[in-house]
């Protein structure tokens, strides 16, 4: 049975979601990346995307161009359906496969599930949200990809608000500060899990 032992990982765009599944990874915890399985099914699927939304999101070399079609998908909504309703089955079917390899190892491993909330589609009973205040991920997300405010704010409101997250979370790891604090937070959760389950 998948996800017996599974911790799912999941925040909101820009608060580090994939810094702290390094961290985790560092610290002796198994991540499943739900993102790179994402990309490896979108590469592998080219040939629906060009069918699908056209050849100009498929960059000269075939794969397919994340950011263009990201940008087209963000602005609409009828396509990101289209999208999520292909990819997503294919991506819980890959999770649930590496997730019932994990399971044999009697231990909690994690998996990283950016819309673990919003489209509520894994059972799995506890979850960590890497945490940053709205005003701090909106700055974030501004340096780290070159979008304007409107469009960020757009990208960003696509998911729950950091706050209801928050809420219904298990654990927090709180990203507000510096790196080294960061790190300390990540220690400080693998501290918990071990207490729990050792």
């Amino acid at each position: 049975m998948a996800f017996e032992y599974a911790i799912a990982l999941t925040g909101g765009i820009a608060t580090g979601k994939s810094t702290v599944a390094s961290l985790l990874a560092l610290n002796g915890m198994r991540v499943i990346d739900a993102d790179s399985i994402a990309h490896k099914i979108l590469d592998e699927s080219s040939p629906w995307v060009k069918e699908t939304f056209g050849e100009e999101y498929l960059k000269a070399n075939g794969k397919v161009d994340r950011a263009k079609l990201g940008s087209y998908i963000f602005a609409t909504p009828e396509a990101k359906k289209t999208l999520e309703d292909f990819l997503h089955p294919k991506i819980k079917e890959e999770i649930e496969r590496q997730s019932e390899k994990q399971d044999s190892f009697k231990f909690p491993y994690l998996i990283d599930i950016p819309l673990f909330f919003e489209n509520n589609n894994y059972d799995i009973k506890d979850s960590v949200v890497v945490y940053t205040p709205a005003d701090i991920q909106l700055d974030r997300f501004m340096k780290r990809n070159g979008y304007s405010e409107e469009e960020s704010r757009r990208r960003i409101a696509s998911q729950l608000p950091i706050e209801e997250k928050r809420k219904r979370a298990t654990w927090i790891i709180d990203n507000s500060k510096d790196l080294k604090h960061l790190q300390n937070e990540v220690e400080q959760f693998v501290e918990k899990i071990k207490e729990i389950y050792l």
